[in-house]
């Protein structure tokens, strides 16, 4: 029986596991902010515009963080894969609510 050992010096960087953090953080206070503004039929506070706002500066510095991770051949690929892909996402979401807004 042939056992596969696979010898690497490769590892998981901390910024790449940040910038996945980051985008969870995001993606979680933009769904909270989109069912509360939901659940008061439509009226946002001003609270919940600052918390897009932090939520689009996080996603911002997430991106970059997984962008320059990912860039770097001495890392694994998973983290900074999903982190840059759920910031994109993050991004995209406060996008799309800022083109609705601007269309109605």
């Amino acid at each position: 029986m042939r056992k596969n050992y696979i010898f690497t010096n490769k590892k998981h960087s901390y910024r790449a596991i940040m910038a996945t953090i980051l985008g969870m953080i995001s993606s979680i206070s933009l769904i909270i902010v989109v069912f509360m503004t939901y659940r008061d039929a439509g009226e946002a506070s001003v609270g919940y515009g600052f918390t897009g706002l932090f939520a689009t500066v996080f996603s911002m510095i997430g991106l970059g963080l997984g962008i320059v991770t990912f860039r770097n051949k001495n890392y694994y690929r998973l983290f900074p894969v999903m982190g840059t892909m759920l910031n994109l996402a993050v991004l995209g979401g406060i996008s799309f609510i800022l083109y609705i807004g601007a269309r109605l």
